[in-house]
């Protein structure tokens, strides 16, 4: 089944245009990875497909939904909580970790669902077939915590981010992310700010979701995970999309010379 559908995405900054008409889509539970060098437009189509950008130009679609028509909104603008409202669709986790700092591990990983349940039991007196608060409470609190065992870190849960290695940090960021349910679960560079021991930790742990059927895109430099774990591979070169295929067909295989000459300077791929 199609979940998500890209189709002709623009994107210009003043005078420079960042990406340049990029379509792709991914079936359920596959796993995205997009692959080029700083400056390719990775992160600003990242930024786009979780409305954290506009694009110019081009549709967006989730489970057949059109989340995004650039021309209609041309003509109606969205509303904030409609943007909220799409973004549930999508899990970020991106290069800085971005906990809060006054919150425990598990008050981390609870917070969005509890202002999302707040939000929904307001609308239609219930969330997630919770009627009361502490039923909802209860409901978040156990969640939270199977997502912190998912993750290894449920000892951790009454400590602080800053009790925390870089690695555990990344790694609640994930779990906060999984906290929605969303269909698909973004990474953003997800170990750029790690050393080798600690990048080796939070690539173990999405190795772990892909095992449960996670639809996954995944922004990276590590290209030996990438080519080990992608169903897909989209390699970016100038704001366009230079080769896209299976990790065998463009690790390889790739047929672009710009290809060849960006995974040449991966000895280890």
């Amino acid at each position: 089944m199609e979940i998500l559908e890209v189709k002709n995405i623009s994107k210009r900054f003043d005078k420079t245009q960042v990406l340049n008409d990029i379509s792709f889509s991914m079936e359920e539970g596959e796993i995205l990875a997009i692959i080029g060098s700083s400056g390719s437009g990775k992160t600003t189509l990242f930024r786009c497909l979780n409305f954290l950008e506009t694009p110019d130009t081009g549709i967006i679609k989730v489970n057949g939904e059109t989340l995004l028509d650039c021309n209609e909104n041309k003509k109606r603008k969205l509303k904030e909580c409609e943007i909220r409202d799409k973004r549930l669709h999508f899990g970020l986790v991106f290069q800085s970790f971005n906990l809060f700092p006054q919150y425990t591990v598990k008050k981390n990983v609870m917070l969005a669902q509890q202002l999302l349940a707040k939000e929904q039991l307001k609308k239609h007196g219930e969330y997630m077939g919770c009627k009361t608060k502490d039923e909802v409470n209860k409901y978040i609190e156990d969640n939270a915590e199977r997502l912190l065992s998912q993750v290894g870190l449920l000892h951790k849960k009454d400590s602080y981010p800053h009790m925390l290695s870089g690695g555990q940090q990344q790694r609640v960021a994930i779990a906060r992310a999984l906290s929605l349910s969303p269909d698909i679960l973004c990474f953003d560079e997800p170990t750029s700010a790690l050393d080798p021991e600690l990048t080796g930790e939070v690539l173990n742990v999405i190795r772990g979701l892909k095992s449960s059927n996670r639809t996954m895109i995944i922004v990276t430099h590590e290209m030996k995970f990438a080519k080990e774990v992608a169903d897909k591979v989209i390699f970016m070169d100038g704001g366009y999309v230079l080769e896209s295929g299976t990790p065998q067909e463009v690790f390889d295989n790739p047929k672009e010379e710009r290809t060849k000459a960006f995974l040449n300077s991966f000895q280890d791929c």
